[in-house]
């Protein structure tokens, strides 16, 4: 469980060092003038729909996956359509946090909400359990 879980833990850290980059060197995040909240008007209220959309849909995915291992399967068994689900939910959440980040970059604020989601879902043995519903 302990090398699954190493690994499981680089490819998070990857895709989260990977997005929090390109924040950097495309978002110019070096201008502090960036992170300020956008003005939302009916033109622009699209954008603010695609973290919240990311957010419902990963989830909602992430869920629905994962209720479809096998119980009868021992926890190793489990990990590898455990690791498929939480990839698509992680997909889901860095590819919003892009489209945000290249089709509307005033709104970086929210990418970055994204990115710090992103983060929190870090796995943990206890997470993986909890989520397999093998805590007693």
């Amino acid at each position: 469980m302990q090398e699954q879980l190493k690994i499981f833990k680089i490819i998070h850290i990857a895709l989260v060092a990977g997005l929090i980059l390109a924040y950097f060197f495309l978002g110019n995040l070096s201008d502090i003038t960036q992170l300020k909240l956008p003005k939302v008007d009916s033109d622009n209220t699209v954008y603010l729909a695609i973290p919240i959309a990311a957010f419902i849909v990963s989830n909602f995915l992430f869920k629905m996956l994962v209720s479809k291992i096998d119980s009868n399967l021992s926890l190793k068994e489990k990990l590898v359509p455990y690791q498929s689900a939480s990839v698509v939910r992680y997909a889901i959440i860095e590819g919003s946090a892009f489209l945000i980040l290249i089709i509307a970059p005033d709104f970086i604020i929210f990418g970055m909400l994204l990115i710090v989601y992103l983060i929190l879902l870090m796995p943990t043995e206890y997470r993986i359990k909890r989520d397999l519903k093998l805590l007693d």
